[in-house]
């Protein structure tokens, strides 16, 4: 019976959400990186992910444990990965509940005909899986950026591609400035991702200056490498973020599996309410020790 009621508080209990160009988001991204393969690790850990996660029903239980708790926004590149879009269509039906898709499609910004054609036929085919969001990939935005000029060059064609679309424009912004250009020049974005972490990984910047640029960016930002691919932990990596952020402003978080998500949904849960979370002591060769405290 206690079992019961436990589940019942944690299924009642829903994430903290924000709201971007009239969206309805929930505070929490879900993140692919631990479904696709991408573990900033290296080639075993990517081989691991993929040999766990190889088919769309492989991926649910992930998935359906962040639905328990409202998180039903995900983030990452769905366009050009179909299977984790047959994952989320499985989750959809298996759970009854709609999940909003951020996608982050890699356009050909070449400034041709032809190049403009691909952007167009990729910008197309998210939405055609079902998109709400569609942010610009990293690697394709910053090609644009023109530093000297404190501008992003044509970024303007591609938001008009994603609106003719009829998808809500953003950008995926590694680079700070992506931010800085965009808030100062008005260009047609509702949102951001930025690179946000405790130790630093993989920001061009420090962190105290990301804090900065995150605080006063016009639109909510959506945050990733929260715990730094596994370079610090969750309690560590997810109380920095969630009290150095806006109310307005989400963080990514992905997961190898239920567990986790459970586990960091707690963290979270506790770091925005200002207290411990109620978690299991970590495993050791010997528990029985002082310094691991009486509970």
């Amino acid at each position: 019976m206690q079992q019961f009621i436990k589940e019942v508080i944690v299924l009642e209990k829903q994430f903290p959400r924000t709201e971007v160009a009239g969206v309805s988001l929930s505070r929490m991204i879900i993140g692919t990186n631990w479904l696709l393969g991408w573990s900033h690790t290296g080639p075993a850990a990517d081989r691991m992910i993929c040999n766990r996660y190889p088919t769309p029903e492989s991926m649910f239980p992930v998935l359906e444990a962040y639905l328990q708790y409202g998180v039903d926004t995900l983030m990452g590149p769905l366009s050009q990965h179909l299977h984790m879009v047959d994952a989320v269509r499985y989750a959809e039906e298996k759970t009854g509940k709609k999940i909003i898709i951020v996608d982050t499609p890699i356009l050909n910004v070449d400034d041709t005909a032809e190049g403009r054609r691909e952007a167009q036929a990729a910008i197309k085919k998210s939405t055609e899986i079902g998109s709400t969001f569609c942010l610009i990939h990293h690697s394709s935005a910053e090609q644009l950026v023109n530093k000297n000029k404190a501008e992003i060059t044509r970024l303007d064609d591609y938001t008009r591609m994603i609106r003719d679309a009829g998808l809500i424009p953003g950008l995926s912004a590694h680079m700070p400035e992506l931010i800085t250009y965009s808030d100062q020049n008005g260009y047609d974005i509702e949102t951001y991702i930025q690179i946000y972490n405790c130790m630093g990984f993989l920001m061009q910047v420090e962190v105290e200056t990301v804090a900065s640029i995150i605080h006063n960016a016009k639109k909510p930002v959506m945050t990733i490498k929260s715990m730094a691919a596994g370079r610090c932990t969750p309690f560590v990596g997810l109380n920095f973020v969630w009290n150095t952020l806006r109310p307005c402003d989400m963080v990514t978080i992905g997961a190898f599996g239920p567990d986790e998500v459970h586990e960091d949904v707690e963290i979270s849960f506790a770091a925005l309410e200002r207290r411990l979370p109620n978690l299991e002591k970590r495993a050791s060769p010997n528990n029985q020790q002082a310094a691991f405290g009486n509970k």
